[in-house]
């Protein structure tokens, strides 16, 4: 059934008249005529008594007006979101990254909520091994890695390039000294992030081609644990240096150079190339770009 034929009835009903309901829809009256027909032998049921004189409907035709006008209000309140979607009045907008990366969001997400207000963001949590295949596969629409996933089918735009901060507690050994050399860390406890990563093995390789022990006898499953265990002195780490700023300001911990040893950190926002975004991806993909 097609809602043009119930929107026919509904106006010759609203018209009272097959001529006015025709001039109304610009179309011809014997056009209007043929979609009334074509919509009661459909339905298998008379809608208007042509015996009678006027225009009288059937018990049936009241029942089908009482669904043609319900369809109406759908298609019009349709209509009316997706022209807030258009505008970026509604929507959603979801984004992958793991715990790291989701820091590096915050000010764009911050930026991005000042303008549009009514668009519900949720920032999902995920693995950044997986993410790249969660948006060829169409499980995400925009997606943020430290890394570049070499994927010819993403886009990938660079929000913040960060490095890799060594942070030990007030009271190490270390603290006072701006800067150390990588042959003197290999007695150090370092705690290290259980998830993989490719500064991971760029810290294991660098200490493997300076011949120095890297000493990784504590593993945690969060950030937020490993600063913990280094501002209680419980061994040193190195983490993005976004993540401990504010710990470094205020003296929780300190962050010393490590002379032979530098790692930039890129953060990357990734999206399909093939797929079409939603309004309120466009919106924030617009935003960073012009940040």
């Amino acid at each position: 059934m097609e809602l043009y034929a119930l929107q026919v009835f509904a106006t010759v009903v609203g018209e009272r008249s097959f001529s006015r309901a025709a001039e109304k829809l610009l179309r011809t009256q014997p056009a209007v005529s043929l979609a009334l027909q074509r919509l009661e032998t459909e339905l298998g049921e008379k809608l208007i008594d042509r015996s009678a004189k006027g225009l009288v409907m059937t018990d049936a035709g009241r029942t089908v007006l009482d669904f043609a006008r319900r369809f109406e209000n759908l298609r019009q309140e349709m209509d009316s979101a997706l022209t807030e979607l258009r505008d970026k009045g509604a929507g959603r907008l979801m984004i992958g990254a793991n715990e790291s990366s989701t820091l590096y969001l915050l000010p764009h997400i911050e930026r991005y909520r000042g303008s549009f207000p009514k668009i519900k963001v949720q920032i999902r949590r995920s693995q950044s091994s997986k993410i790249p295949g969660e948006l060829v596969e169409g499980d995400l629409e925009l997606g943020v890695t430290s890394y570049d996933p070499g994927d010819h089918r993403l886009a990938t735009k660079v929000l913040y390039t960060d490095a890799l901060a060594f942070i030990v507690s007030p009271k190490h050994r270390l603290a006072k000294r701006r800067a150390v050399s990588i042959a003197e860390l290999g007695t150090e406890t370092f705690i290290a992030h259980n998830v993989l990563s490719p500064y991971r093995d760029v810290v294991l390789r660098e200490f493997q081609r300076h011949k120095v022990p890297l000493n990784m006898d504590v593993e945690m499953p969060t950030l937020e644990t490993i600063r913990r265990l280094v501002q209680n002195g419980q061994g040193v780490a190195f983490l993005p240096r976004m993540c401990v700023r504010h710990d470094v300001e205020t003296g929780v911990v300190h962050e010393v150079t490590v002379k032979e040893l530098h790692v930039e950190r890129k953060v990357r926002l990734l999206y399909a190339k093939a797929r079409t975004l939603s309004h309120a991806a466009k919106a924030f993909l617009d935003l960073v770009a012009a940040a």
